[in-house]
This record gives structure tokens, sequence and C-alpha cells, in this order.
């Protein structure tokens, strides 16, 4: 039987920072198999952002062993993000885009 899917205590705040600044999010943490934390959107562009908790020391930060796994044989991007402000900053660099949105 599964267990509940955990999510990293600053999941919320960048979920709620993420939206406030425009951004869809949808929570996809509970998928398991390692599947990334949130899928975010904007500007046409999909970013998987797979959330550690940033205030942990980097031993405590590490992928699972089923997260390796998605990050190797995934063949799109996979970010890692820390907190609020890093995700805001990933998010807002890899979706700028001069390219009108259909």
């Amino acid at each position: 039987m599964r267990r509940a899917a955990r999510t990293d205590v600053n999941q919320k705040d960048i979920v709620n920072a993420l939206r406030i600044a425009g951004f869809s999010v949808y929570p996809t943490h509970a998928l398991g198999a390692g599947f990334p934390d949130i899928v975010v959107g904007k500007n046409g562009i999909n970013l998987l952002f797979e959330i550690k908790d940033g205030d942990k020391p980097k031993s405590a930060q590490k992928l699972t062993p089923d997260e390796v796994i998605f990050h190797r044989d995934w063949r799109g991007s996979v970010y890692i993000v820390t907190s609020p402000e890093h995700a805001l900053e990933m998010a807002i660099s890899l979706t700028a885009t001069s390219l009108p949105v259909l």
C-alpha cells in the first residue's frame, strides 16, 4: 500500500508566490514515482519543479531514489527550487519570451 505523499514545508509558500505572480500551478506531488512536486505554466511554457527545503542541510535536500530515476530518464527539463524567491526567479527567467502568446 502506498503511503501518503509528503510535501516540503515550503511548498505552500512557493505555490502561493507563483500564483500571485500570475503563474498557473498544479500540485503533482501525490503522483509519486519520482514525478516533480508541481507543474508551473505561463506564456505557453510548462515547467516541472521539484521542491526541496532550502533551510535544511544539503544532505537533507537530496533527491529520493525515485526522483533520481525520473530526473535521469525525463527527456525534458526538471528544475529544483528551494524557496519562493528561487522558484519565482526560475519561473520568470524560464518563461520570459518576446514571442506573442497564441
